[in-house]
């Protein structure tokens, strides 16, 4: 097969289409247009050519069992979610799941970015465990991204774009409500920091740590992080 993708759209999609399939993590633009940088260095291909070739490959994905989506770090397939009661049961692990502790510190951090984890304590009421922070950290879903310029220099919090990448978002603003953040606990846990909204905080937090990037997640052991 004599491909040519600089000069052909077909063959164009042939080989994103390939190179995202193969791909684990999603792929921005600047590293699609990486492949073809060799074939073409002193033109190469814009990154309006590349959307549009993706946009006709996602048209061309659309109604079957996988999807080619953009989120925030990219582009990638992942499987609908529709399909998940079914690809469940090939294996026998169960998700990970965090406990309340964990959902709240994220959800501040998600909705009063960037916060310092005195602020998280200030409304939370309790101290926040330094683990809380780690797991965040090493899940890749918050990062410090500066310091308060106050005594102690304490770290800012914010999460990332792997964050909203494996929620399927591509902006903070296209998360669900917050009051929907109820779904992720239990009934009684649902009026779960109203501070947030009674400060008309953007509703931005939903039920999506638990299940939205099901599709691309690897199932992993059923565990509590506290």
């Amino acid at each position: 097969m004599n491909l040519q993708p600089n000069d052909h759209p077909d063959d164009l999609k042939l080989v994103l289409e390939a190179a995202l399939l193969a791909a684990v993590e999603p792929l921005s633009l600047t590293e699609l247009k990486r492949m073809f940088e060799q074939d073409a260095p002193d033109q190469g291909l814009s990154n309006e050519v590349l959307r549009r070739a993706l946009d006709e490959l996602r048209a061309q994905w659309h109604g079957r069992g996988v999807e080619l989506v953009q989120v925030a770090d990219g582009w990638r397939f992942q499987t609908r979610a529709e399909m998940q009661p079914w690809l469940s049961r090939l294996k026998n692990e169960k998700p990970l799941r965090y406990s309340r502790a964990v959902l709240e510190t994220l959800a501040i951090i998600a909705y009063r970015q960037p916060v310092t984890r005195g602020d998280i304590e200030d409304i939370r009421g309790v101290s926040v465990n330094p683990r809380i922070i780690k797991t965040l950290e090493e899940r890749g879903w918050i990062e410090a991204i500066g310091h308060r310029d106050v005594p102690g220099r304490p770290a800012l919090f914010g999460t990332t774009g792997h964050f909203l990448g494996d929620l399927g978002l591509v902006t903070l603003s296209e998360l669900p409500p917050l009051e929907e953040l109820g779904h992720l606990v239990t009934p009684d846990e649902t009026a779960l920091i109203p501070e947030l909204l009674d400060n008309s905080v953007p509703q931005m937090f939903g039920t999506v740590i638990e299940t939205a990037g099901a599709s691309t997640a690897p199932v992993r052991a059923a565990t509590e992080i506290d």
